[in-house]
């Protein structure tokens, strides 16, 4: 018998430290991956276009390329960041989507340089926005595995508020389907719905708000 004023036993539980410092360093690694894209002009181009400027404009699909999917994969890490503001807990299951997740982020480099070398051809697109797909639906799976019955939360969570975020993380893979969907018709109407997700990001919306509201308001 248990005896009085004595606490049950507390089932033993993973932090998630190890899970946000993995994910913080391969982000940066993988971030950082997406400069060497960009090349410095060689010396024999320079002089067959008359000028370094002009060889410098070359690099421009690089240069997109490098922006676009730099702000994008800081949208997804600064998602995965606000999901570990709830979830205090990890097990194993989590820690194989969270690896999983880190794999399809570490594609990105590869697919962004694919999609700079042949931005204007449809494979190229598709393999960009499937890669981007496959990071979001990985993420979506992360939170709804995490927050199912508040098994991995510090505390239920608010229902508006749980609503809210599979709302911003399914919008962009949903975006992304339509850009793949539009590349059938014009390769540059996909790509200017890939410049447009990351810029809905960008700009504050309203998860930022609930994120600054009292912690009582967003936890039930």
């Amino acid at each position: 018998m248990t005896k009085p004023n004595m606490l049950p036993p507390q089932i033993p539980t993973l932090n998630t430290a190890r899970i946000e410092t993995l994910a913080d360093g391969v982000f940066a690694i993988v971030m950082t991956l997406l400069v060497f894209d960009i090349v410095v002009p060689a010396q024999q181009l320079t002089d067959e276009l008359g000028g370094l400027l002009p060889a410098l404009l070359t690099q421009i699909p690089n240069i997109l390329s490098y922006v676009i999917s730099f702000i994008i994969l800081g949208v997804f890490w600064v998602a995965h960041h606000n999901q570990f503001f709830f979830i205090k807990r990890t097990d194993r299951t989590l820690m194989w989507i969270n690896i999983i997740f880190l794999m399809c982020v570490s594609l990105v480099p590869f697919s962004a340089a694919l999609f700079s070398s042949y931005g204007t051809d449809q494979v190229a697109v598709v393999f960009y926005d499937l890669n981007l797909i496959a990071v979001g639906l990985v993420l979506y799976a992360h939170w709804m595995y995490a927050s199912r019955d508040s098994h991995l939360l510090e505390s239920p969570i608010n229902p508006e508020v749980k609503r809210t975020v599979i709302r911003r993380i399914l919008l962009p893979p949903v975006l992304y389907i339509i850009a793949i969907i539009f590349s059938f018709i014009s390769v540059e109407v996909s790509i200017f719905i890939d410049i447009l997700v990351p810029v809905l990001y960008v700009l504050p919306n309203r998860i930022d708000r609930q994120f600054r509201a009292p912690r009582n308001e967003v936890m039930e």
